[in-house]
């Protein structure tokens, strides 16, 4: 995919791919036309991009799963693991991708649509953005994630709590608990996340990626691995283009230049 490159669902410029993962039909619902090409272009540049956006182009970042599309199933255990399927193999490609994630969270963020908020590594959100688990209301249990990502967010009790009550949060209650990183106004929330992704796709590619990596073994990790892996890592980048030009841009008093370094 080139820089002039558009899909209905995906779109690349300035090193930013974006996703938009739900649009106006069906009341905003997650639409799998984005999901699924979503996965595709993250499978297909997994390590050539800047930045990944994801976007809603309706009324809300996303309402959540097609409900009435459920209903209408000739099996909805069939149909709603087909589409399981597709959404974890989005949030599976999101997870392993090494550059940053960043959602543009306007209006609503419920059911899947939730999920796809905490698979993000920042989130922008407006200040009516409002977040809802919303298994609970139709019968369902959470999927996406979220039971994975929640606690690991937010902490175990409280993620109970939010998931067994089916809390609506507002954008401040979510940002005060890490799930968005900051509240704009709502007329602007797309415009940030979109300048945020160009300025992080210009950066040191190769830098957030080791971010990214480094973060996402420490759960597992002890103290002491950890630290083996931040000695690899760092020696690694010191020895590396990258992290010479930064280094060099620092001592030369000039900002760094990153482009096209790996």
């Amino acid at each position: 995919m080139t820089s002039s490159d558009r899909t209905e669902y995906v779109s690349e410029e300035n090193g930013v791919l974006r996703i938009t993962i739900a649009t106006a039909g069906r009341g905003t619902s997650m639409d799998f036309g984005g999901i699924n090409a979503g996965t595709a272009a993250l499978r297909a540049r997994r390590g050539d991009l800047g930045a990944v956006l994801l976007t809603g182009s309706g009324a809300n970042f996303c309402a959540g799963g097609d409900v009435r599309g459920f209903a209408e199933a000739a099996d909805r255990g069939v149909h709603i693991h087909g589409l399981a399927t597709d959404l974890h193999d989005f949030v599976r490609a999101l997870d392993s991708c090494p550059a940053p994630v960043i959602a543009a969270v306007h209006g609503w963020a419920a059911g899947a649509g939730m999920s796809l908020v905490l698979a993000a590594d920042i989130a922008i959100g407006g200040e009516s953005t409002k977040l809802r688990p919303a298994y609970p209301g139709i019968g369902l249990s959470p999927d996406g994630g979220m039971s994975w990502t929640l606690p690991r967010v937010v902490g175990w009790g409280r993620a109970r709590e939010i998931l067994l009550t089916d809390a609506v949060l507002d954008a401040e209650e979510a940002r005060d608990l890490g799930i968005l990183s900051r509240i704009v106004a709502d007329d602007a929330v797309l415009a940030e996340a979109e300048a945020l992704a160009v300025a992080v796709a210009a950066g040191p590619r190769t830098t957030h990626a080791s971010i990214k990596a480094l973060l996402r073994r420490s759960p597992a990790a002890t103290l002491s691995e950890q630290l083996d892996s931040e000695r690899q890592n760092i020696t690694a980048a010191a020895a590396g283009p990258t992290g010479r030009e930064g280094v060099d841009a620092f001592v030369a008093k000039r900002k760094p230049d990153f482009t096209g370094l790996t």
